[in-house]
């Protein structure tokens, strides 16, 4: 099962960091290109603790939706989503906040279960784990960019 770890430093407040990253609206803006869009559950604004969001995008070239839902919050420093439905076996995503000086840490932790067994697995090595990894890590980037212009 892949670990996804990524940490990245914002020159921003502890609270804009956390807002920004559960916010469905900047979640759109910062998957653009994969033409995410909410479209069942919370589809606007600030997800809190037990929200569910269905995300309708395009990832390696096939349209798919999936389904997450935030299970823990200590805000404004910790929050975990899971998949409940989509294409993965399972997913966990744990966003870490640490206030650092003016700024903020933030921390990804996305450990997931590719479908399909053996081919899941195969799948991972040859390419998958490398897609998710540029998606924790991109989005990330985004999210310092939008922050940092507050």
């Amino acid at each position: 099962m892949p670990i996804i770890k990524h940490d990245i430093f914002i020159n921003a407040p502890i609270n804009v960091c956390f807002d920004l990253s559960r916010n469905v609206d900047v979640h759109r803006e910062t998957t653009s290109n994969t033409k995410e869009k909410a479209i069942e559950g919370v589809t606007v604004g600030l997800m809190e603790n037990g929200d569910t969001v269905t995300w309708e995008a395009t990832h390696l070239g096939v349209k798919q939706k999936l389904t997450a839902k935030i299970i823990e919050m200590e805000k404004p420093y910790k929050f975990t989503d899971v998949m409940v439905k989509g294409a993965f076996h399972s997913f966990t995503h744990i966003h870490e906040f640490i206030e650092c000086g003016t700024g903020t840490t933030m921390k990804d932790t996305f450990t997931y279960k590719s479908p399909f067994g053996m081919l899941g697995v195969i799948a991972d090595k040859l390419f998958l784990e490398k897609y998710m990894r540029n998606f924790i890590v991109n989005r990330a980037k985004e999210l310092k960019r939008i922050a940092e212009k507050k």
